[in-house]
């Protein structure tokens, strides 16, 4: 195989505002292609700065290792996470963005999208939320009338959080979601949830700090919204500890390190009553296409980077008011732009 990759820097719409007044304007992101012949296949890795991980210590740790990288035969993609698994162990977000581009290598050599080669047939299929990053009431408020859609995802942690929820719901029928990032305390949570309820909320992500498990049991019983695990929940080993903690799963590619673990944690949680959900970590169409491949198996996303990034690197996916479709032949089902490239 031969390697190539690129480091981007990718421009929100809107300044990007999570809980603990963490900002972003631009998305910095790692960007790979594995090819064999004239198949080509590509994988995205985002840099999230509270994992510690950087796109400059992706590319180091990718070009100390580069010809391990290449010399491996790509007979399965699974056995070739594996390898990246082992080669780099402290980088995950490096072996998603290679584990992507080996599918969608493999698929194109197959020449079958990826949820053809896992026979998960298209039938009913989650709609995808919209995300509304935290702003002033107004803005947020703006935001959603700018762009109608069948579900929207509120980002919360601010002590205008039921403000926030009931100016955005005066505005819309249609369902919310609330993703706290890890940003209450167990009382402002026990406080909070019944008045979300009565707004008719439909599920919280991550609403305790990752580690608060025992407040998190306790919230588990009495809470009338389902929750689901997102910073609880990085790795497969993190899938057993969320049973009796949350109702569901939110899995990311680039933290659990590629589409291959995130497969074995579909099954895990499937297996212990868990709902699962996937979401993304504001990646392009490339890293998006990549999600929309597990949709027959999820039962809720939240995969609207592309539609938050105000520059693209690819073609291939369709958002039809929240429904997504995936429009080319084969791999992930892309086109990339070589000029943003």
């Amino acid at each position: 195989m031969k390697l190539n990759y690129w480091q981007k820097e990718l421009p929100f719409k809107y300044p990007f505002t999570i809980s603990n007044g963490r900002t972003k304007t631009h998305q910095p992101s790692l960007i790979v292609s594995l090819s064999i012949g004239d198949f080509v296949g590509f994988g995205e890795a985002p840099a999230i700065v509270y994992y510690d991980i950087t796109v400059e210590k992706m590319v180091a740790d990718l070009l100390s290792k580069k010809n391990l990288v290449e010399k491996f035969a790509l007979i399965d993609p699974e056995r070739y996470w594996h390898y990246l698994h082992h080669l780099f162990p402290q980088n995950p977000f490096l072996v998603c963005a290679l584990d992507m581009a080996a599918w969608d290598l493999f698929g194109k050599m197959k020449g079958k999208k990826l949820y053809e080669l896992w026979n998960t047939p298209w039938n009913e299929t989650p709609v995808s939320d919209y995300t509304i990053g935290i702003d002033s009431i107004e803005k947020m408020v703006a935001k959603m009338q700018e762009t109608p859609w069948p579900v929207y995802k509120i980002k919360l942690g601010t002590d205008q959080d039921i403000a926030i929820v009931k100016a955005l719901r005066a505005q819309t029928t249609v369902p919310l979601r609330v993703d706290a990032n890890a940003g209450w305390t167990l009382e402002e949570a026990l406080e909070k949830i019944p008045q979300l309820a009565a707004l008719g909320i439909e599920m919280i992500e991550q609403p305790l700090a990752k580690d608060n498990w025992e407040g998190m049991k306790i919230l588990y019983a009495q809470s009338s919204i389902p929750l689901y695990a997102d910073e609880s929940c990085v790795f497969e080993q993190d899938v057993l500890r969320c049973k009796d903690h949350f109702h569901g799963i939110n899995i990311k590619l680039t933290k659990c390190s590629g589409l291959t673990p995130a497969k074995r944690m579909i099954t895990e949680a499937r297996s212990l009553g868990l709902k699962v959900m996937m979401g993304s970590m504001n990646e392009s169409t490339i890293g998006a296409a990549a999600v929309a491949n597990f949709l027959p198996q999820l039962d809720l996303v939240d995969m609207d980077g592309p539609l938050l990034l105000s520059e693209d690197l690819a073609t291939g996916i369709e958002f039809d008011f929240g429904k997504v479709q995936i429009l080319g032949p084969a791999g992930l089902g892309i086109q990339i732009n070589q000029v943003a490239l």
